[in-house]
């Protein structure tokens, strides 16, 4: 928790001053019990009006100061915590969108989406509490045994002996809480991974008719979230009642024992008050130390979590300086690259080398998982090569500056990916000052302009989460345009034009051939849409095990004769 502090560095003026008023606040409220006893001692049993008058004065001036004190520490450590807040979802934000597709996986979007949420409130709640409380409780829990001393320090030995009562039952309810809520954490993570699937994939749930056991399924885990809950505060509840019990022991023995002091002239009544008053400062000081010891320790959870994605360094440096492409270099080189996707999992690819020039159309197939998507994942630094080098325009990836060297690449993944907003604002995430001629101009080579022109809004039509308002074939074109419309030096799409029928595949291509003036890759399992290109990869297991045209492939490759006569229709089958 304290190495997240430094996120708080812009409010030090809150975090200061907060405690300070709320110490303030302590102390009127420490010695309210004196004025109290004199009230009662000098005012009330001696008939003095002027006595109790003067004493009942001081005591609301004191009490409206410290309430002033404690709206000012409220004020403040409100300002500190949600700024605090804030500055850590921004770093953490940050951090994340550093982090190479590696890190990324070994976290998992459920565990960081909770880590952005809910660790970070429980630091912010302990931020707030710290200014408000860390000060006060413990300063009033030690100031009431020392202004019971004051007092009579035999009566203050009462509350020496339920000082430590106190601790031990507050010691054994942290010691078995604290694990239940490091277990709530985790499991709010597996129901978080959960909420996510069933969102995502709703549509293959009702496909497959699952709805009743997923349903099942998210109950299971929320029941047993609720029985966690249900076991910590049921432990967390023996505090409220324990510590009653032992503070109407401690005011049950102050009254029998100070009883005899009054008696014999040792004690005033209004001393008596004012040990009582002190007793219950105590305890109820105590009370909220111990909810602190739980607050700060779930906290500590959290920030230990949220430290961890602090802490974790990118694969990927970003240290490359080139900024320009070089007109009269290859466009792409692999050369013998191999990838592995962690230490310990074998190779995803092996071997890989090629060349693809300017203004050139290669095309990439084979089987499933056999590498393709984790080849191209490689050219924009998704990755790094384990082995060998990717060079993009005559310089390998990792001596160009990331932000330039994937502003030079536009990527249309296999999912077609579409975010909350319109048609144009989705256009302008391929090139933020692109004008509606330019929009347009893309749509119509992504075969997309004849769908969108009927729609009454056009470019203001709304696009509703993942872009569920529009067919898949549509989804994928109007991902085509974003890309389309930034006008790369490489377009990559990662079998993106699955969802087209034969005769938009076809149009897209040709569109793409007449108006772009780039290098693309087409990843496809249908041979139809690379079948033109000049130069074809066949991938099997990781490795390029044929390359060539459609023609040289069809001489001297079987696999590739073989895929080819299972799509027979439509496609060349001859040289």
């Amino acid at each position: 928790m304290i190495q997240l502090l430094r996120y708080a560095k812009d409010y030090r003026k809150q975090v200061i001053l907060g405690p300070f008023f709320k110490f303030l606040e302590a102390v009127f409220e420490l010695v309210l019990p004196l004025f109290m006893a004199k009230l009662v001692d000098e005012g009330i049993t001696q008939h003095d009006r002027s006595k109790v008058i003067q004493m009942a004065l001081i005591m609301l001036a004191l009490s409206v100061v410290g309430w002033i004190c404690a709206l000012i520490c409220q004020y403040y450590a409100s300002v500190a915590s949600q700024g605090f807040g804030t500055v850590l979802r921004n770093r953490l934000m940050e951090k994340i969108n550093q982090f190479s597709h590696n890190e990324l996986n070994r976290f998992g979007t459920d565990t960081l989406i909770t880590r952005m949420t809910n660790d970070i409130n429980q630091t912010q709640g302990a931020l707030a509490m710290m200014i408000r409380l860390v000060i006060r409780a413990p300063f009033l829990s030690i100031g009431s045994v020392i202004m019971s001393f004051y007092i009579d320090w035999q009566m203050g030995l009462i509350f020496l002996i339920l000082l430590p009562i106190f601790c031990l039952i507050l010691y054994l309810i942290i010691r078995y809480s604290v694990p239940l809520y490091k277990k709530i954490q985790q499991k709010l993570d597996q129901l978080n991974q959960l909420v996510t699937q069933n969102l995502t994939g709703v549509r293959v749930i009702r496909a497959f008719a699952r709805t009743n056991t997923e349903t099942s399924h998210f109950n299971n885990e929320a029941e047993e979230i609720s029985r966690l809950n249900q076991r910590v505060a049921n432990i967390s509840a023996l505090l409220s009642p324990s510590t009653t019990l032992i503070m109407n022991a401690g005011v049950a023995a102050l009254l029998y024992f100070g009883g005899f002091k009054v008696n014999v002239g040792h004690l005033e009544q209004g001393q008596i008050l004012a040990l009582i008053n002190y007793m219950n400062q105590m305890l109820l000081a105590l009370i909220v130390v111990s909810n602190l010891v739980v607050l700060f320790t779930r906290a500590a959870a959290s920030a230990n979590r949220i430290n961890e994605v602090f802490a974790t360094d990118t694969t990927l440096a970003n240290d490359g300086t080139i900024k320009e492409t070089n007109p009269q270099a290859t466009l792409l080189t692999f050369d013998k690259v191999d990838f592995r996707y962690t230490e310990k999992s074998g190779l995803a690819l092996e071997g890989i080398t090629f060349s693809m020039k300017k203004n050139e159309i290669l095309g990439i197939t084979g089987a499933t998982g056999s590498g393709k998507s984790t080849l191209i994942s490689l050219i924009p630094r998704f990755y790094d090569a384990t082995k060998g080098s990717v060079a993009f325009s005559g310089n390998d990836v990792k001596a160009w500056d990331l932000d330039t060297l994937r502003s030079e690449i536009a990527i249309v993944p296999q999912t077609a990916v579409l975010f909350s907003g319109t048609i144009r604002e989705n256009l302008l995430w391929g090139k933020v000052d692109a004008t509606d001629e330019e929009c347009w101009a893309a749509l119509a080579t992504a075969q997309a302009s004849e769908f969108v022109e009927t729609l009454p809004k056009g470019l203001d039509t709304v696009i509703l989460e993942n872009g569920k308002n529009f067919s898949g074939g549509q989804r994928q074109r109007l991902t085509i345009a974003r890309a389309l419309i930034r006008k790369p030096e490489l377009l990559i799409l990662d079998d993106s034009l699955s969802a087209l029928d034969y005769q938009t595949d076809l149009d897209l291509r040709q569109a793409l051939k007449r108006d772009l003036n780039c290098g693309v890759i087409i990843i496809s399992q249908r041979l139809r849409s690379i079948q033109e290109a000049e130069t074809i990869l066949f991938m099997d297991s990781g490795k390029v095990v044929a390359k060539g045209n459609h023609d040289a492939l069809l001489k001297n490759s079987t696999l590739y004769q073989e895929l080819v006569e299972s799509q027979a229709e439509g496609v060349k089958t001859h040289a």
